[in-house]
């Protein structure tokens, strides 16, 4: 992908009078145009590599304003209270969901909301035990360890799959609770396919309040998917020849619109253009004569694609 970076220059025109004298005001427009710089670029560019995800992009943005306005609130005698920030992922596999979250951590550092940014993420395995008792002592030993940072749990889901008599509800029942107790420096992110996340979430009275962050995770369409292709490429001073391109743009219509439960959006590009890169060196190899630019250039055939 080609990441596009818009600069905005700070030169100002002066015009100089025949007496050297400046236009009035002049000190006064450079501060006007200081402020209506885009007070979300740190943002913008923290999460400028991310295909999609304008739902994501929009709610940290609102996340940083509460913070900015919060701080101006108290400075004027105003009440403000520190927001809670556990979220909630639904969106199938490849859909950035744990890609986000760890880059959330760093965000969520860097705006002082989290004193450590760390990111630890967690299975049912983790959380659950075999006899009572455990599940309740292992899952406040992953919550201490993440506090300070950001809790992943992916598939939260499969912490109900046992059914009543499983250890998997004593733990979510523990969740709920120090969500509650370590807001002030901990945020936990529940993922997950969307019907079972909205299976889960009756699970548990209140657990759905608990998340004031509910983010969907869209399947990537082509021209998204392209451009992953792009930006991994390029990410390793690869790129794709046009035939190369045109193969894997149809390849992936046709896969897009049978869309199976398999199909793992940018998962999938992602191992098509590793085994590429590995099928282009095998020819290479093969061909023993070769110039830079094909040392750079995948080509179709590298691609091996083949539908089915």
């Amino acid at each position: 992908m080609e990441t596009q970076r818009f600069h905005q220059k700070n030169s100002q025109i002066n015009i100089v009078l025949s007496n050297q004298q400046k236009f009035p005001g002049s000190a006064e427009k450079k501060q006007n145009r200081t402020a209506t710089k885009n007070p979300f670029k740190h943002i913008d560019d923290a999460f400028q590599s991310f295909v999609g995800l304008e739902q994501l992009k929009q709610k940290v943005k609102e996340v940083y304003a509460t913070i900015v306005i919060n701080e101006k609130r108290s400075q004027s005698g105003l009440s403000s209270k520190k927001q809670v920030l556990h979220m909630l992922f639904k969106g199938n596999p490849g859909t950035g969901k744990t890609t986000v979250a760890r880059e959330l951590a760093k965000v969520y550092y860097d705006l002082k909301l989290l004193s450590k940014g760390h990111f630890i993420e967690a299975e049912r395995a983790d959380l659950v035990g075999e006899y009572i008792g455990q599940t309740a002592q292992k899952t406040r030993n992953i919550i201490q360890k993440s506090l300070g940072g950001i809790l992943f749990i992916d598939e939260a889901y499969s912490l109900a799959r046992g059914g009543e008599k499983d250890f998997g509800k004593e733990a979510i029942d523990t969740l709920v609770k120090h969500m509650e107790d370590e807001h002030n420096d901990f945020v936990l992110i529940l993922a997950g396919y969307p019907y079972e996340m909205e299976r889960f979430l009756t699970l548990n009275p209140g657990l759905e309040s608990r998340f004031p962050f509910i983010l969907d995770f869209p399947n990537y369409s082509v021209n998204q998917l392209m451009q992953i292709a792009r930006q991994m490429t390029s990410e390793r001073d690869y790129q794709l020849t046009k035939e190369a391109q045109w193969s894997l743009r149809s390849y992936l219509q046709h896969q897009v619109s049978r869309r199976t439960a398999n199909f793992a959006n940018a998962r999938f590009i992602r191992n098509v253009m590793e085994h590429a890169i590995r099928n282009h060196a095998v020819r290479l190899m093969e061909k023993q004569d070769f110039s830079t630019n094909e040392l750079m250039y995948l080509a179709a055939e590298d691609l091996k694609l083949h539908e089915d």
